[in-house]
């Protein structure tokens, strides 16, 4: 039986220790390493040694009684949180580590939330039990508070000789059956077992384990317990279908797919199809590579449930379905800053984006931008660590001394009123026009595209390329030239012509009625905000309630347990970013805040910024709004308020 396990914490909560000691008594490694010696198995990467965080996900393989295991190691600092969903959807069961120090921190419910998103089976394993200050109790019931109800401890009452009276019972509450069973004194340990592992695959069950990974205490009996709580099943028959969850490159530049297959078999030298139906990209698989840390084995084939990696890939991105599925992968956490990178203007420009190019297919999330018109290269990022890494990954694999400017908040840009635009674009020798209804989306939504265009009116070919031209590219709003997002874009009809009509005809018109619809409608600037979650005494909400209204959040009500305040709500990232500081000072360190991105809405100082950014509309090179129409051979331009006056088909 194959099964991905995903290893996730906050950051020192012991999540590598505890891998090497899984991997350690399962022989996959002879000897355990620590953070701290800068040894371990899984934190290869001289950055991660020094550090002593992980950043990249590592992968591990080790076999326990009939199974083979994929572990994967994720970064436990908010900061590459991307890096950690894109594993986490390739898990069949996750392990969150929860220090019985420190308790249920504030990533540690970002990682909750993310798993709950993806619904990836979780247990739980509360480390550090030997570390004075060590509260089981207390956590487990931060856990029950802070992240579910429905937590169970297995630690010492789960075999087939004794199961607690305890654990039984809270099994059978969350079945009728078994309640049944339980009150006529019916008990069968198979019964409940099964049950037990369907709760388990259902979220309706999280086993807790306790111990501690650097003692070694209990993790054999934990491991135990996860073989015979975790079922899979793959088929091996049938076409092969898979989820490429991460990209990298090997030390002799070589571009790596990571793969994890979900149905059929894949053979070295196979032809493996990705993309959509618009741009179906098919490839020939030239190596399969199964990692076990940084080092491989060579395979011919693999199989369903198989975590690897493959070469000869050269456009897969992360999230990409592969084989028979095709659907790509969504992911929640997305970037909420951007910073300028700084460089010798005696360097390559092109040499300089090459290298980005290529960190970008390894972390989609950076969003690689060349600022025409501010002759700036910009990325995206989740914070300062991050950058940091990029310096002196950028240093090392490049040998190229870039920093980076200081952080920036992401704004976008959206409409509240339903528009028309139209686009035409008939310079000599071409010919296309476009006409586009633009409504506003649901918040967060993002771009939505409909087509209601008449085959008599644009050819299926056509109206699909129009179609893709919508998708291929951010688009620019007009208030700051932010990305434009929750719109919903529907064609409705346009025009071509049988010898005129090519290349890139549709792609001007297109973005000509785009644009010229947003000259219309009324624009709107959002900037992101936190889902925040703040817990301090009785003494300090005061403080953190005046704080918060500064910071134009909005809350719920207190909610009140004994001496402590939880306050949740949302608030901008612009006015919150640095608040973890300010809190951890005025609470002694004891006040504690947990930040997840909670979407954009409106800008809480929208005037400001648009002065700030200062963006001219009327001098963005990559758009206009004006139509390019033509009369006795001659090409004339129209402006965008006239444009109307002279299309060839109105609707």
């Amino acid at each position: 039986m194959n099964k991905t396990i995903g290893i996730l914490a906050h950051v020192d909560a012991g999540k590598t220790t505890f891998s090497e000691q899984l991997l350690y008594h399962t022989k996959s490694i002879r000897q355990r390493g620590r953070v701290d010696h800068k040894n371990a198995f899984l934190d290869s990467h001289h950055i991660e040694k020094e550090r002593g965080i992980t950043v990249f996900s590592g992968q591990a393989v080790m076999t326990y009684n009939d199974s083979n295991y994929y572990l994967i190691d994720t970064p436990g600092h908010v900061d590459f949180s991307s890096e950690m969903e894109r594993a986490i959807q390739v898990m069949d069961y996750a392990v969150i580590i929860i220090s019985a120090v420190e308790g249920v921190e504030g990533h540690t419910e970002t990682v909750w939330q993310l798993l709950r998103e993806h619904n990836i089976p979780t247990f739980f394993f509360i480390n550090k039990i030997d570390r004075a200050g060590a509260d089981l109790e207390k956590v487990l019931e931060e856990i029950r508070v802070n992240l579910t109800k429905d937590i169970c401890d297995i630690t010492t009452s789960f075999n087939e000789a004794s199961m607690s009276e305890e654990l039984v019972e809270f099994i059978a509450e969350r079945d009728e059956e078994l309640l049944e069973r339980y009150m006529e004194d019916n008990f069968h340990f198979d019964l409940w077992l099964n049950s037990m592992r369907t709760m388990i695959k259902e979220n309706k069950l999280f086993p807790c384990c306790n111990g501690s990974a650097l003692q070694d205490i209990g993790i054999v009996s934990f491991l135990e317990k996860l073989d015979k709580l975790t079922l899979t099943k793959y088929y091996k028959e049938g076409d092969f279908s898979g989820r490429v969850y991460k990209i990298g490159h090997d030390v002799n530049g070589t571009r790596v797919t990571y793969i994890k297959a979900l149905s059929g078999r894949l053979k070295v030298r196979e032809e493996l199809c990705y993309g959509d139906a618009e741009e179906k990209i098919c490839e020939k698989i030239t190596g399969i590579r199964v990692y076990n840390g940084n080092k491989f084995n060579a395979v011919d084939e693999v199989y369903a449930g198989e975590i690897f990696a493959v070469t000869g890939l050269s456009n897969a991105s992360a999230g990409d379905g592969l084989g028979i599925l095709r659907e790509k992968a969504v992911y929640e956490m997305v970037p909420t800053l951007k910073s300028k990178v700084i460089f010798d203007p005696s360097l390559n420009i092109k040499e300089i984006l090459r290298c980005f190019r290529i960190l970008e297919a390894e972390d989609p999330s950076l969003n690689v931008t060349w600022e025409e018109s501010l002759q700036e290269l910009q990325i995206s990022v989740m914070g300062i660590i991050q950058l940091q890494i990029l310096e002196e990954l950028i240093r090392e694999r490049f040998n190229l001394n870039v920093s980076f400017g200081r952080p920036e908040i992401l704004y976008k840009e959206t409409i509240e009123s339903v528009v028309k635009g139209c686009g035409h674009f008939e310079p000599l020798g071409h010919y296309a026009e476009v006409h586009l209804k633009l409504e506003p989306g649901e918040r967060n939504s993002g771009i939505i595209f409909e087509n209601l265009c008449h085959p008599d009116h644009l050819t299926t070919g056509n109206q699909n390329l129009i179609g893709h031209h919508i998708f291929e590219r951010e688009h620019h709003g007009l208030l700051t030239g932010s990305p434009l997002t929750d719109v919903k874009i529907t064609l409705l009809t346009g025009r071509a012509h049988n010898k005129h009509t090519s290349g890139g005809d549709f792609r001007e018109a297109a973005y000509r009625a785009l644009r010229q619809g947003l000259e219309k409608a009324k624009n709107v600037l959002l900037e992101p905000y936190y889902s925040f979650k703040i817990k301090v005494s009785l003494d300090h909400m005061g403080r953190v309630l005046s704080d918060l209204e500064k910071a134009n959040g909005n809350f719920q009500p207190p909610k009140i347990i004994g001496d402590k305040a939880i306050l949740t709500g949302k608030v901008p990232v612009a006015t919150f970013m640095n608040y973890s500081t300010e809190l951890a000072s005025f609470t002694g360190g004891k006040g504690t805040l947990s930040l997840v991105f909670g979407g954009y809405s409106h800008c809480h100082n929208k005037e400001e910024i648009i002065e700030k950014i200062n963006y001219n509309k009327n001098a963005d090179p990559e758009y206009t709004s004006s139509s390019i129409f033509c009369s006795k051979g001659q090409a004339y331009v129209v402006n965008w308020d006239r444009a109307e006056e002279e299309m060839h088909c109105l609707y």
